[in-house]
């Protein structure tokens, strides 16, 4: 196995803290400081790229065209990124994918008129692309890097980053788009990524003894082929890989394009409505840090009580939909992407948590690589399909929001009925199926 830092947060019992674990796990803490600075500029490229693409096109189909390019990149590159995650050394992957990543972003300063749209696709395409190596390669590096009691509170830190990020980044972004324009965004995008791998280069990490890194394309395509293979005999797994897409196309993809919709047309605020979007992209940001940090003080890591705080996330995602849709106000706009983004959050999470408790080294890089091509994928759909019933009903921007809000109780109806099911059915372990695999 890896190398995990460091022996005196491992020997200690319960639940380590968050500035324990940062203070004491010097591995985590480099990837954490490179997580931070890299979301950081993430954010101000999304808030730019959006802003950019409604500026020259004006369209709401072209902005979920956008989010359809950038969701369908990382389908794409899954099925291979995920061999990659288990077969290669998942430090110099990271690596590797900040730097190609940040030459890329430098790309994004030629799209001056609409002449360019097409270039500010391909960028986007070839960006997120790369991200679709770096985030499973990111997920199967963290338990080799923390202790099993540590794992809680690192997966929880991560992603509450994530969503203090989107908040702090989407601000930072709206404000310098809305100010000063569009392009100085994309340029410390690429300073962020280079930072991040300077930062990660300083990871002390072992690969486990027994990864493969050998073999060609169509090796590497059975490997991912086991992979799903697992998925199919082991349904628990299945469902809970399922969790974070059908959020994707029933509640995030829908409401990201109607964001964008309400800052250039309802509540314009700042150039071309960007401070207004960071606002709505900082409220996300809130939410969905919240909401699991809240979370985790009445379910620990407790897998039982994992699984029951996600149906409560459905709801809540509901109602923050519900709340949105009225659109009388920029404030209720707010407290209603606030609500969504808790309940999302906690889905979110609580799903990785039960990944990581569960799932076998081996194939570890291979099942999140294809829970994030499912994401991605339904999550694009949920992007065609909103920008398709904005341009092309008399919905508008409140009818649609609505009808994702009534969209979202289904699959949070059908995992409350699996959970309900699963009280008399003992879950699998990593430890009894990893000879399975």
């Amino acid at each position: 196995m890896s190398e995990k830092q460091s022996p005196p947060t491992q020997a200690k019992t319960g639940t380590s803290g968050y500035l324990e674990l940062l203070r004491n796990n010097l591995n985590f803490r480099y990837l954490w400081f490179g997580e931070v600075v890299s979301l950081l500029g993430d954010w101000f490229n999304l808030i730019a790229s959006a802003a950019l693409i409604a500026r020259l096109t004006g369209s709401g189909l072209a902005v979920g065209g956008l989010f359809v390019v950038r969701m369908l990149a990382i389908f794409l590159i899954s099925p291979i990124a995920g061999v990659w995650a288990d077969r290669y050394n998942r430090r110099t992957l990271i690596i590797i994918t900040d730097i190609t990543r940040a030459i890329t972003v430098m790309g994004f300063l030629l799209v001056r008129d609409p002449n360019d749209v097409w270039l500010l696709y391909t960028l986007n395409f070839i960006q997120l692309a790369i991200s679709g190596v770096f985030f499973p390669a990111k997920g199967a590096i963290l338990p080799d890097l923390v202790s099993e009691k540590e794992l809680g509170p690192a997966n929880a830190l991560s992603s509450a980053t994530w969503s203090v990020m989107l908040a702090l980044g989407a601000a930072l972004g709206g404000l310098v788009a809305g100010t000063w324009g569009i392009y100085p965004a994309f340029m410390m995008d690429a300073l962020t990524f280079i930072l991040s791998a300077f930062l990660v280069a300083r990871v002390q990490y072992t690969p486990p003894q027994d990864q493969e890194n050998t073999g060609s394309i169509a090796d590497a395509m059975r490997e991912y082929m086991k992979g799903l293979d697992y998925l199919r005999k082991h349904k628990d797994i299945l469902f809970i890989v399922l969790l974070k897409a059908a959020m994707g196309i029933t509640s995030a993809g829908p409401f990201e394009v109607m964001q964008v919709s309400i800052s250039q047309n309802i509540f314009v605020i700042g150039e071309g409505g960007g401070i207004g979007l960071g606002i709505i992209y900082t409220a996300v940001g809130i939410g969905s840090g919240l909401g699991p940090i809240l979370a985790r003080r009445f379910t620990g890591d407790d897998e039982n009580k994992l699984r029951r705080a996600i149906v409560w996330g459905y709801l809540i995602t509901t109602v923050g939909l519900g709340v949105a849709a009225t659109l009388q106000s920029f404030g209720l706009v707010l407290v209603g992407a606030v609500l969504r983004s808790f309940g999302s959050g906690i889905n979110w999470v609580f799903s990785t948590q039960l990944l990581l408790m569960l799932l076998p080294e081996r194939v570890r890089g291979r099942v999140l690589s294809t829970e994030f091509a499912i994401l991605t994928l339904l999550t694009a759909f949920g992007y065609a399909g909103a920008g398709v019933l904005l341009d092309r009903t008399g919905l508008g921007i409140g009818g649609v929001l609505w009808v994702a809000s009534a969209l979202v109780l289904i699959p949070g109806t059908l995992w409350a009925l699996w959970v309900g099911f699963r009280k008399t059915n003992p879950p699998e372990t990593a430890v009894a199926v990893e000879s399975q695999v």
